[in-house]
């Protein structure tokens, strides 16, 4: 699989630098650069681009707008938001502007390279730090529903498929912990997105901590 990137990023030396180690893996096949969300938007409607690499805090339309916007440009293209630990609002946010996964910006080249490939073959990529940061913004408001209520639609095995989905685990970690199939747990998976009107794990994420499904630890 060879993909095109589009890395959006208003620090010259930072975007610069990463271009430069994502470009020395064979699984890419092309690194653009931009400095600004105004930028990015641009650039995907001129260019085809199967992955971005967003940062969030920039001058102008943030990564937030930008997600969005390039999002509807191009329905087809997966976001993958880059980081600092303290911006959880930010987001979270993103996430629910449509972005397919989230990882901090002290992440090697190498999980960088894996996130982008990760994310464009339709998998979600969650950042155990960046996901903490995530729930610890979710927890600091009342549940939208009861959590009883939020499972009722689910059968037995689906919720126990939700609630793993929920920590971050992947398919393969499901299959083991639950004594099935990766590909039995793919068709749960499928059946709960489908249930829960979610568009992704990454949203799975998001609705057990917003109906209090799960709650994190103080």
């Amino acid at each position: 699989m060879s993909i095109r990137v589009l890395l959006v990023d208003d620090q010259e030396l930072f975007r610069d630098a990463v271009a430069v180690m994502l470009a020395r893996d064979e699984r890419i096949a092309e690194v653009a650069t931009v400095g600004s969300g105004e930028e990015a938007i641009e650039h995907v409607r001129a260019h085809t681009v199967d992955v971005v690499l967003m940062d969030i805090r920039m001058p102008g339309i943030d990564g937030i707008a930008a997600t969005r916007e390039v999002l509807r440009v191009r329905p087809g293209l997966r976001v993958l938001v880059l980081t600092t630990f303290d911006l959880d609002e930010y987001v979270y946010a993103a996430i629910r502007e449509g972005a397919s996964g989230f990882l901090t910006k002290d992440a090697s080249a190498a999980e960088l390279a894996d996130a982008a490939v990760a994310v464009a073959a339709g998998e979600q990529v969650l950042s155990p730090r960046a996901t903490a940061a995530v729930i610890g913004f979710v927890r600091g408001g009342s549940p939208k529903a009861d959590p009883d209520v939020a499972l009722a639609g689910l059968s037995a095995r689906e919720q126990d498929v939700a609630l793993a989905l929920a920590t971050g685990a992947s398919n393969e970690e499901i299959a083991r912990t639950l004594f099935l199939s990766v590909n039995t747990v793919k068709t749960h998976v499928k059946a709960v997105l489908a249930r829960l009107g979610v568009p992704d794990r990454v949203h799975v994420v998001i609705w057990a901590y917003e109906n209090g499904v799960l709650r994190p630890r103080a």
